[in-house]
């Protein structure tokens, strides 16, 4: 064989090589491609979401975008008002509105006589007020600001919103990843024995021991994960708070919620797409809790609401 064709022998061999080896490299590109691909959900589900949508937006409208203001009190007197005299400072109302009597874990409101306000529609000049702990929350409404009584372990607080609120007003939505049904995934579920407890942190630097209801066992990406339930019951369904490898980019760092519906058969659906962030994500006067240890997955969910 002479030089040339030697040469143009070679020169064959090679373009075959780099043709195939570009076959293999697109073939590849597209079967991640399609491995990748969310898995579509049907009409009937894209419309149970999109309501399950609907109602987290009216909730952040209605109790957590409007909060303006959490003042918690010291035991005895607390005048409160716009004025900066005050012990506690609303940022709008009357200069001097009454006062927060604390007395252990009890909130008396004392108005002054020309303050104007209500609970439910009547008007009020002094009156016990209810925690948020209680079954019958006591809430007072003046001018456009409307608060109640928090008990957060030994702190005391109030909670004040604005009903005129910007931030409801100008609200621009929750932003989701793709809805993606290999993200709903059903789970064994193993019930507590009402002995062992759950150490739940939360944004106020609170830890709280809470028994724990039980643990959902499930698998996500061939992954066997493992998430405690922090409240609950098998009948209603349970309360999760999470946290996972899309905390570093895409979704709120201290974790997001989760609910189910009931256990059915020793088994529980967890769906991801339906994870929301807490509403301390909108608002620095909510007191959310963390995703505790046992929570904080070591794969990426991305499924659910982001965090912008």
């Amino acid at each position: 064989m002479t030089h040339k064709k030697m040469t143009q022998e070679i020169k064959n061999r090679n373009n075959k090589f780099t043709l195939a080896a570009a076959l293999v490299v697109l073939l590849s590109a597209l079967f991640v491609l399609g491995a990748a691909r969310p898995e579509a959900p049907d009409a009937a589900y894209v419309q149970s979401f999109e309501k399950w949508k609907a109602d987290e937006i009216a909730d952040l409208k209605e109790n957590w975008l409007p909060l303006v203001g959490l003042f918690w009190l010291k035991p005895g007197v607390n005048t409160f008002g716009s004025d900066a005299t005050n012990a506690v400072v609303f940022p709008k109302g009357p200069q001097h509105a009454g006062e927060f009597d604390l007395a252990g874990k009890e909130v008396t409101l004392k108005l002054l006589p020309d303050v104007r306000a209500t609970t439910s529609g009547k008007p009020v000049i002094t009156a016990k007020l209810e925690p948020d702990t209680s079954e019958n929350v006591t809430r007072v409404d003046l001018e456009s600001l409307r608060f109640h009584v928090i008990v957060r372990r030994e702190r005391v607080g109030i909670r004040l919103l604005d009903i005129d609120s910007a931030a409801a007003r100008n609200f621009k939505g929750m932003i989701f990843f793709p809805l993606d049904m290999s993200y709903r995934v059903t789970a064994s579920w193993l019930p507590g024995d009402g002995k062992q407890t759950i150490a739940i942190p939360n944004v106020l630097g609170d830890v709280t021991a809470q028994p724990i209801p039980g643990v959902a066992v499930f698998k996500v990406n061939g992954a066997e994960l493992k998430l405690t339930a922090l409240s609950g019951d098998a009948k209603t369904g349970f309360f999760f708070v999470f946290n996972d490898l899309t905390a570093k980019s895409d979704t709120y760092p201290g974790g997001r919620f989760l609910h189910t519906g009931p256990v059915v058969d020793g088994h529980v659906v967890l769906d991801f797409n339906r994870a929301y962030n807490p509403p301390c994500a909108v608002t620095p006067y909510a007191t959310c809790p963390l995703a505790p240890k046992e929570n904080r997955l070591a794969i990426a969910i991305p499924a659910g609401e982001k965090f912008d």
